[in-house]
């Protein structure tokens, strides 16, 4: 609650009395301040009881109308005047322009000396300042009380309530998990574009002011991308115990996440388990083993999509929490995250899940790798049912294996077509002309080049996802582009030129070994 002029007329024993400005007595009084300038406003800050005796008042009554003016649009609460034998009663011309303001002018009476208006004013403050946080650790007490009982949703609703505010949960792409309250409200498509255009920054709090209100945002999690993100629309500006709270309100959802992370992640330990005895059964008693499989093992309707996902430096486990992140972020479904698998196996980790279009894959690679933090490949293969995993993993594993970005087998087959009729040497030639003016640049300069050329084009000519997946960002792969283009002698955005260079960096691929000229 702020302190106003009219509090300070209140406050007993200070004998203050009020002179003109009475519409300005909810002026809010950060600070009482004694000065004698004839102009004092360079030195003040706003919400200043500027307090005076009267020396620095000029005699001439348009001087006096222009000191008044300066301290009300410099933002002061009001001004105090103590009379004596220089100045027995404030000048009309100040009292006016006051009036007409809406500045509280107040009379200092009897024997009250400044420093005992400064010191009830600090006084105050003080007080606040204590049960401000008197109510803050009240309203902590009530969010953890919230956070045990309730979850997630409690932990919203309690800072919703402890702030006069409303509060929405996010995903790490910006989809909506839980609101207080809980409607549709116009500052959520705010929120989600703040989230998914990338406003928001990972590392700190941002608040967005809207007016009167404020949108604050911060990430959730204690390091690694975000796990989500708390949103919180309240009135402006964010106080000093607002901000703790959503301080708190964060960490406590940021542990509910991780929980539910861990629960997550026993379960599809359980479930990879069971996985595991129909990758390991021999061929001719998968089927067997995919029956029990579906007889004990909830899971989504087939077809599949089979990913296995290796790390470059051979850590595949390690991408078991990564992915199950990813699973969350990508499908956007609890309900169908619960049915999937991700098991870890010697030459990958397996993911299972239901095949779409378009499919789940690119956009779990790319999750995974940002999560996971570290350079990683992926293979994919469609298997129409349970007994179908084995071989689908076989097949993912070996395009995997080629140790660069996401490939799925059925985009692979017509190039294997293609690569059947090739003759090898006029290959290596063809390649050789596309590429040498670029391989010269990168070794020449330093540059990347020809794989900037790769990633670009591997990614659907996807400027954002390229600059994703090469780590830089989208004007540096624009810079480079440019580059490849000048040096390369053709244009991206020339169909035949992006297909001679597709199959020039694609040879290696479709020439297997020993084939080469």
């Amino acid at each position: 609650m702020p302190l106003t002029v009219a509090d300070v007329l209140a406050m007993p024993n200070l004998e203050l009395r009020l002179l003109a400005g009475r519409d300005g007595l909810t002026n809010q009084v950060r600070w009482a301040h004694v000065t004698e300038l004839a102009d004092p406003v360079p030195w003040l800050r706003g919400g200043e009881l500027v307090m005076t005796v009267g020396l620095g008042l000029s005699a001439d009554p348009g001087e006096q109308v222009a000191y008044v003016g300066r301290l009300a649009q410099a933002g002061c609460a009001g001004l105090a005047f103590a009379l004596d034998e220089r100045l027995s009663a404030v000048p009309p011309a100040v009292l006016e322009e006051a009036d007409r303001r809406a500045f509280p002018v107040l009379e200092v009476t009897g024997t009250t000396p400044f420093i005992a208006v400064a010191e009830a004013v600090a006084q105050w403050h003080a007080d606040e300042r204590i049960r401000g946080e008197r109510r803050t650790v009240a309203a902590q007490e009530a969010m953890a009380r919230a956070a045990v009982r309730g979850g997630a949703p409690g932990i919203l609703g309690a800072l919703a309530a402890h702030t006069g505010g409303e509060t929405l949960l996010l995903d790490p792409r910006g989809r909506v998990r839980a609101a207080r309250p809980d409607l549709d409200r116009d500052w959520h498509a705010t929120a989600i574009a703040a989230v998914a255009g990338g406003t928001a920054d990972r590392r700190r709090a941002i608040a967005i002011d809207q007016g009167e209100w404020v949108l604050s945002l911060q990430s959730l999690g204690f390091s690694g991308p975000p796990r989500g993100w708390l949103a919180l629309w309240c009135r402006g500006p964010l106080e000093w115990h607002v901000r703790m709270l959503a301080n708190q309100a964060a960490c406590l959802l940021a542990i509910e996440l991780i929980g539910a992370h861990r629960t997550r992640a026993r379960a599809h330990a359980q479930r990879a388990a069971l996985l595991a005895s129909v990758l390991d059964a021999d061929p001719a008693s998968r089927a067997s083993a995919a029956e029990r499989l579906a007889a004990v093992c909830p899971v989504v309707a087939p077809p599949y999509e089979v990913m296995v996902v290796r790390a470059r430096d051979g850590a595949h486990a390690a991408l078991a929490d990564a992915a199950l992140d990813a699973l969350a972020d990508v499908l956007g479904d609890p309900a169908t995250e619960e049915l999937t698998f991700v098991c870890p196996r010697p030459d990958g980790l397996v993911l299972v899940v239901p095949e779409s279009s378009p499919r789940h894959g690119p956009a779990l690679y790319d999750r995974i790798a940002a999560v996971a933090g570290r350079e990683v490949a992926a293979g994919a293969c469609r298997a129409s049912g349970l007994a179908e995993i084995a071989t689908a993993v076989t097949h993912a594993a070996a395009i995997a294996a080629r140790g660069r970005g996401y490939g799925h087998v059925d985009d692979l087959e017509p190039w294997a077509l293609l690569r059947d009729a090739l003759d090898p040497a006029g290959a290596s030639r063809f390649a050789e002309a596309v590429l040498q003016p670029l391989r010269e640049h990168d070794a020449q300069h330093g540059t990347a080049l020809v794989s900037t050329v790769h990633t670009f084009l591997d990614c659907g000519q996807n400027l954002e996802r390229a600059a994703r997946r090469l780590r830089i960002h989208r004007n540096t792969l624009r810079g480079r582009l440019r580059t490849a283009e000048r040096v390369s002698g053709r244009s991206l955005d020339d169909p035949r030129h992006r297909l001679e260079l597709w199959l020039a960096l694609s040879l290696g691929e479709l020439v297997p070994p020993g084939r080469q000229g």
